[in-house]
């Protein structure tokens, strides 16, 4: 199965290969023409639109790379031979409880797309579960359900906190 994950990580490297193919080609000519151009257009005006979900994404890219990083510094850890046995145990537990982290936070989010039709972001830290949803209602009777339904799909008690983000 195809995740979300794997298919930005492919688009963006194919638009960089395809960038950097055309920049290795593009002689000194057609460079500095380009580049004379980008200056003479500076009077130039840019709108940006910002669509609902880009909130989402950006969140959910800036996560994704905090949590690549420890997942590379602990698989550093295991594959390091100057680390001792109990150095690697602890990598190994890190990354077992990062990967669970990881499940809990998309079975949260599943679990709002399915019940509520909500695009959401979430973010697990020890006892905390932090929800954004980008909404342009700000309903506390919607965010009361939403912690509710998140409750019941932990044994434990969890600080639950919903967060609306205009869409």
């Amino acid at each position: 199965m195809i995740n979300k994950q794997s298919v930005w990580f492919v688009t963006l490297f194919s638009l960089i290969l395809v960038l950097s193919i055309y920049y290795v080609t593009l002689n000194d000519s057609n460079l500095e023409n380009i580049i004379e151009n980008m200056t003479n257009n500076d009077s130039a005006l840019v709108n940006v639109d910002v669509e609902e979900s880009s909130l989402l994404v950006s969140l959910r890219v800036e996560e994704d790379e905090s949590v690549l990083k420890e997942m590379e510094n602990y698989q550093s850890i295991l594959l390091d031979s100057t680390k001792t046995s109990e150095e690697k145990n602890n990598a190994y537990n890190s990354l077992i409880a990062l990967n669970q982290k990881k499940s809990d936070e998309e079975k949260v989010e599943k679990k709002i797309k399915e019940e509520f039709n909500l695009e959401s972001f979430v973010k697990i830290k020890n006892d905390t579960i932090s929800i954004t949803i980008a909404s342009k209602d700000h309903n506390s009777t919607l965010a009361n359900n939403i912690i509710r339904s998140t409750e019941k799909l932990f044994d434990k008690d969890k600080y639950i906190t919903v967060k609306f983000q205009n869409a």
